[in-house]
Order: structure tokens, then sequence, then C-alpha cells
């Protein structure tokens, strides 16, 4: 039997997921905030973890960091978040599937599914982990955009300056030419 982490603020949601993953023959374990979250998979033999992005306390991608720094844990993200940027900085941080608030709960057990088939098929694969370098591209954003904070700063940031294979590379004040002038 597969264990999966809910961690959603919201405890109708939590909830309802329960009731659907368990019907189809999942143990779940739950979490209302990241900080909980990291310590289940801390206490817990997690295999999937569906996490919120706004929650009290350590928001979703905060936790997804901390989590990937120990731990080759699928994580499919649920967020009302539906902007293009939003999910590809949520795909960047670590996470394997971002789903959008409000969802068909069929398609998102589809995705629990297959999400698990392919982490259970391949094995956990302890590649290299970029997060670290992730984490330093968000701290020099924070520098660089005159000390305020911007997703859509950090996603061009990280578009355009991180590399999987090569790390952090000079940042060019031209990539930024279609940012609004005032996150120049």
């Amino acid at each position: 039997m597969y264990t999966v982490l809910i961690c959603d603020d919201d405890k109708d949601i939590v909830s309802a997921l329960e009731i659907y993953l368990t019907s189809e023959g999942y143990r779940t374990v739950s979490a209302y905030n990241g900080e909980e979250a990291i310590a289940a998979v801390r206490t817990e033999n997690i295999d999937l973890i569906l996490m919120d992005v706004m929650m009290p306390r350590l928001d979703g991608l905060s936790a997804l960091m901390r989590i990937r720094e120990r731990a080759n844990i699928p994580v499919i993200v649920l967020s009302a978040k539906s902007e293009e940027t939003d999910k590809v900085l949520g795909l960047s941080m670590g996470a394997d599937d971002y789903v959008t608030k409000p969802y068909h709960p069929a398609e998102l057990v589809a995705r629990v599914k297959s999400q698990i088939r392919r982490y259970t098929s391949l094995g956990d694969i302890n590649a290299p982990s970029s997060t670290g370098s992730i984490v330093n591209v968000i701290a020099a954003a924070r520098i660089t955009a005159h000390k305020r904070f911007h997703p859509l700063f950090i996603t061009f940031f990280t578009a355009y300056s991180f590399h999987y294979k090569e790390g952090l590379q000079k940042l060019h004040r031209q990539n930024f030419s279609i940012l609004p002038r005032f996150y120049r």
C-alpha cells in the first residue's frame, strides 16, 4: 500500500482527498502547513506528496525546497494560482506536476497513480539535487530586485540564469527587457 501525504490548510479539501485516495487503496497522512509536511516526511514512509502552495507558517514551495534537500519523492502541487508563471515557478522549484484548483478528483487520482507508477518503475533516482542553486537564485533575485520580492522576476531570473548542468550563469540585463519597468 502506497502512502500519500496531503498538505493543505483547508481541512475540507484534505478530508475529501482522503476519501478519494483511501477508496483507491492508498494510505493517507495529513498536514495543514509546510512545517507539518516536512515533519511527516521525516517520520513517515511517504510515497507521494500533494502540496498546496498558499498556506500559513510555511508555504508549499518553501516546504517543497526543504523536502527536496533530503528526499526524492514525487510532488504534485495543488494551487489556486493558475497563471503560467506560477506553474513554471512551481515546476522549476521541484514539483513533478502542477494542478490548479478547482480540479476533478478523478483526474487528480489518475495523476497520483501516474506519478507513483513512474516513481516505482524508475526507482528512487538519486540524481544530483539542484535545490541549493535554486535557493541561491531566489536569494540573488530578492537582492537584485531593489529588495522587492516578485515571483515573475524570479521566474525569468531562473529561466535565464539557471541551467541544471551548467549552474549559475552571468546575468545579462537585456534578458529582462520584457519585465515591467518598475521591476528592473
